[in-house]
């Protein structure tokens, strides 16, 4: 048994978002700032990069990917990660930033434990994160 999660992000970001909210994005993503002239971000002990996996998934199936590329105006971000449970507090924090700065209002990702079914959809509501837990349909209410 593991204590993996399945998180999945899709949101826009405003173009007023700050270069230090960039910056820390782009160390999620595993991404070097030295290569687009970004501000270095200051050494963390113990930082993880959440969104910096690729490849095949371990335990949730398909591929680990994240992408963030500059649209017109604003920036875009994708990601299907795995994360561990202990992680959780530091996921919650880096998505509670980027649905502040998010231009996207709504679904702006899901989070599944890996064994369940069925997720949790993150929403965002004027830049604050709501989690709203799913329900599997009940087989026997469609007949």
């Amino acid at each position: 048994m593991s204590d993996v999660f399945a998180v999945d992000l899709a949101l826009d970001l405003t173009p007023t978002a700050p270069r230090a909210v960039l910056d820390l994005l782009r160390r999620h993503l595993g991404l070097d700032d030295a290569d687009d002239g970004g501000d270095a971000v200051e050494d963390v002990p113990d930082f993880v990069a959440l969104l910096a996996g690729r490849g095949p998934a371990v335990r949730i199936g398909g591929v680990l990917t994240a992408e963030l590329l500059q649209g017109d105006g604003h920036w875009s971000l994708t990601a299907r990660q795995e994360i561990h449970a202990e992680l959780l507090p530091e996921l919650d924090a880096l998505v509670e930033m980027l649905a502040f700065h998010a231009k996207t209002e709504g679904f702006i990702g899901q989070l599944r434990f890996y064994e369940d079914d069925v997720p949790e959809v993150l929403l965002n509501s004027a830049g604050k994160v709501v989690r709203m837990p799913l329900r599997a349909a009940d087989p026997s209410a469609s007949r």
